[in-house]
């Protein structure tokens, strides 16, 4: 059953990804060519887009920490011997838990200080609602590395 929830949540999570990916790529494109060609565009397309990139990074990093597969520099792991390369997995995994909460943290702060500064994104949509993806993409890819602290993907 729980199995089937969290694939059931990977395939939205995906799904989301897709979307704002394809968003992101066809209102970029349509700014080049309505620029160049038609000396126009959407006012609020360069902020739409810059919104969007912050929202595939992040997303795209909740993604690539589902199963542990994020960048990473593991040259010397790669020397190490199968127990000392899951102490090693789980230490850097437990580095990432703390990163990721704190980033969560301090930009959950930052996102509540722009809700009660009433600040804009573009258009007339504010910017907390453009910046909520960080703390909650912090938060997952914490939640998640905790996971492989505990139990490292072999």
């Amino acid at each position: 059953m729980i199995d089937r929830i969290v694939k059931g949540l990977q395939l939205v999570e995906s799904g989301i990804l897709a979307a704002l990916l394809a968003t992101m790529i066809g209102v970029a494109a349509y700014q080049v060519v309505a620029r160049n060609l038609f000396d126009s565009g959407l006012l609020w397309g360069d902020g739409l887009v810059r919104v969007l990139v912050l929202w595939v990074t992040l997303l795209g990093g909740m993604v690539a920490s589902r199963h542990d597969e994020h960048i990473r520099m593991d040259l010397a792991a790669r020397f190490l011997g199968p127990s000392a390369r899951r102490l090693v997995q789980r230490l850097t995994s437990a580095f990432t838990v703390a990163i990721c909460f704190l980033f969560a943290y301090h930009s959950a702060r930052f996102v509540w200080f722009d809700y009660q500064d009433g600040v804009l994104a573009f258009a007339a949509v504010p910017a907390w609602v453009c910046e909520a993806i960080m703390p909650v993409g912090a938060a997952v890819m914490g939640l998640r590395y905790l996971f492989h602290t505990v139990r490292p993907v072999p």
